[in-house]
């Protein structure tokens, strides 16, 4: 098994970072310090090495250094699935025509059409506090959340979702013409299809792959297991129909649609509105109905589970991302976590505030100080 790996990682005006950089040696990175000292910035620059917004889906123009003007950039010398590389995003300074933003990608300094790419080279599964609320909150929050989920196996995955948003727009701005040309509309609702059933394919294998792994693991994890199901009928009827007769069935609704969705200003079925429903399996209950240390560990629980299966299907062990993962777990809950991350045998990067509640880490990890955008290794 390959494993995800970061030797040496640079920051340049990114947030609070003018200029950073470490080099890691072991398999657990831990970055301490007070609130505000950068700890989440970091991770978030590690995580703009994959497809998509990073973990706080900002916008380019959001990450630069307040003080430079408007560029940044990110570098890392990894080790993944094609060897050692070089991967490197940011933006340039905006020209004279205005403030336009347009994120370049590289790969041993050879530009690459997206941040797609990288996905040949490394995988990352991340858990922030932000989504600590995530059975509580909307359905497009929990929809967001496992699309993650499915790119860390499928890295193509976000570019069809990205693809059938598109679809779906241009639908919805063709409705809104009082006389609409119906050619026009075929057209536009077979690529709609096309998309739909791409994405609701790979959402249900998926979820399928990881119910199975959260059974596996039931018994041989301290953290609590869950039982998943996506509520979308196209996702559904996939594992037992071939994906033509989806299609064609999804296409004669939203040509049946078109009226009800013109009045609505937007398409009111699809995969577009799929939802993650999670139960929690200690007590059989709506993860919703779990108390907030359930619903956290059942967090860390579903995202183990998840590193396990990408490891699996890809023969690439993940890069995990955890911000703020132990400050909530008691000392006995913390051990069996390290434990179970080192049997993954995945690099772990991890924040916190106080260095103590990492001390069972052990010997392959190490602790660096983070303050005001500077990092140094602790000694």
């Amino acid at each position: 098994m390959i494993t995800s790996r970061i030797h040496r990682l640079t920051l340049t005006h990114f947030r609070n970072y003018r200029a950073a950089s470490l080099e890691t040696h072991g398999e657990m990175v831990v970055l301490v310090g007070p609130n505000g000292a950068g700890k989440t910035n970091c991770l978030e620059a590690i995580s703009f090495l994959s497809p998509g917004r990073g973990l706080r889906r900002a916008t380019l123009e959001d990450v630069g250094d307040n003080q430079g003007d408007g560029s940044w950039a990110v570098s890392a010398e990894v080790e993944g699935a094609l060897g050692l590389a070089t991967l490197g995003t940011g933006v340039e300074p905006p020209g004279n025509d205005g403030p336009t933003f347009s994120r370049r990608c590289r790969i041993d300094r050879e530009p690459v059409n997206s941040a797609s790419a990288f996905g040949d080279h490394l995988r990352m599964v991340w858990l922030t506090p932000s989504m600590d609320g995530l059975f509580m909150g909307a359905a497009s929050e929990r929809r967001r959340f496992f699309d993650r989920l499915v790119l860390a196996i499928d890295s193509e995955h976000s570019s069809r979702v990205a693809a059938l948003d598109r679809s779906l727009r241009s639908r919805n701005r063709l409705l809104e013409v009082r006389n609409y040309d119906d050619h026009w509309c075929d057209a536009i609702e077979r690529e709609t299809a096309e998309l739909a059933v791409a994405v609701a394919t790979t959402r249900a294998h998926a979820a399928a792959k990881l119910s199975g792994t959260l059974l596996e693991r039931s018994h041989a994890s301290a953290f609590p297991s869950a039982r998943l199901a996506l509520d979308g009928w196209m996702e559904n009827a996939l594992l037992t129909e071939p994906a033509t007769s989806v299609e064609d069935r999804y296409r004669q609704i939203l040509r049946d649609s078109r009226a009800r969705d013109a009045a609505a200003g937007r398409t009111l079925d699809g995969p577009h509105l799929t939802d993650l429903q999670v139960i929690y399996a200690p007590k059989q209950i709506p993860a919703r109905e779990a108390s907030t240390g359930e619903q956290k560990a059942l967090l860390i629980g579903l995202v183990l589970a998840h590193a396990n299966l990408v490891a699996e299907m890809t023969g690439l062990t993940p890069l995990l991302l955890l911000d703020e993962v132990v400050a909530h777990l008691d000392p006995a809950r913390r051990a069996v976590l390290f434990a179970e991350l080192a049997a993954l045998g995945a690099q772990v990067w991890m924040t916190g505030a106080d260095p103590a509640t990492f001390s069972e880490v052990g010997a392959t990890g190490e602790i660096f100080d983070v303050n005001s955008g500077q990092i140094a290794r602790r000694t």
